[in-house]
């Protein structure tokens, strides 16, 4: 490990500039929220505006969007809008009057009025699920199983992206210390998670719900290598074995297919689709030869 860290009596934000390449890993950061500039967001023809990027958390509502709309639900027709965090886009005053919080996804009903803002991904999915009575049931023990694991996942998942995501593959050095720490953190809920699906064919039971949404964007996506570059290998992900039967199973959903391609800037052909107005842009990409 490099040099042991001082600790400055009070902290600044002049300490990122001393961090060498870490500095750049936090060049958008700042210790204030609020807009920095502008900027309203587009609005397109449908009830649902969606602002994401296909990050974990970003491809959660667009994936039960479409499930909703393969489930024949069509008041779920949405238009979901590409949000480059790269740029700076979160920090728009048409972003920060929907989330406060400057972060993807955010989600406004403009089919209620005056418009409803929701943010914060799990509540999203929540939002969306009693809106139009799919993926939560109503049963009252299967509600809460549901809630219980949507819940861990929004608590979890932050150590598996914010933490060991970005230890293990962005940080522009490579510590044992806090690797080590969170993988062993990442492997223990990769754990929880497989005892629980050793019991259940979905996350929360017999029924597909939000839950699995949620979770699989992270540890789906993550134990099938879809994530970080030989994370799956790292982690031994093929000995979760439950785990790795239930990620498949949700990987080939058509509803999960189509979802998690929306506001991707990047990648294969058949993959990049930054906004989403309508099923025929979503078909118009899957179409695409992905060796072009």
């Amino acid at each position: 490990m490099s040099d042991s860290y001082v600790l400055p009596k009070v902290w600044t934000v002049d300490e990122v500039s001393k961090g060498g390449p870490a500095a750049s890993v936090s060049s958008l950061n700042r210790p204030e929220a609020g807009a920095r500039f502008e900027k309203a967001l587009p609005v397109g023809k449908h009830s649902l505006q969606v602002y994401a990027l296909s990050t974990p958390t970003g491809q959660r509502v667009n994936i039960l969007l479409e499930e909703l709309l393969d489930a024949g639900v069509t008041g779920a027709e949405y238009d979901s809008h590409f949000i480059d965090i790269g740029k700076g886009d979160q920090f728009g005053s048409g972003f920060t009057e929907v989330n406060p919080n400057g972060k993807i996804p955010c989600l406004v009903d403009r089919s209620v009025e005056p418009p409803r803002r929701v943010f914060e991904s799990c509540h999203i999915l929540l939002y969306l699920a009693e809106k139009f009575g799919k993926f939560l049931s109503s049963d009252a023990a299967k509600r809460t199983e549901t809630l219980n694991w949507l819940f861990w996942c929004h608590g979890a998942t932050p150590l598996v992206g914010g933490a060991f995501g970005h230890f293990f593959h962005y940080a522009p050095e490579k510590m044992s210390y806090p690797i080590n720490r969170y993988t062993m953190e990442v492997k223990r809920q990769l754990s929880v998670l497989d005892n629980q699906l050793k019991l259940n064919k979905f996350v929360a039971g017999d029924e597909f719900s939000i839950a699995d949404i949620a979770c699989w964007t992270y540890y789906g996506r993550l134990v099938l290598g879809q994530l970080y570059p030989n994370s799956a290998e790292f982690l031994e992900a093929e000995s979760y074995t439950h785990v790795m039967r239930w990620a498949r199973a949700i990987d080939g959903r058509k509803g999960v297919i189509r979802g998690k391609i929306v506001n991707k800037p990047g990648g294969k052909p058949n993959e990049v689709l930054l906004d989403r107005h309508c099923a025929a842009d979503i078909d118009a990409v899957l179409a695409k030869d992905p060796n072009s």
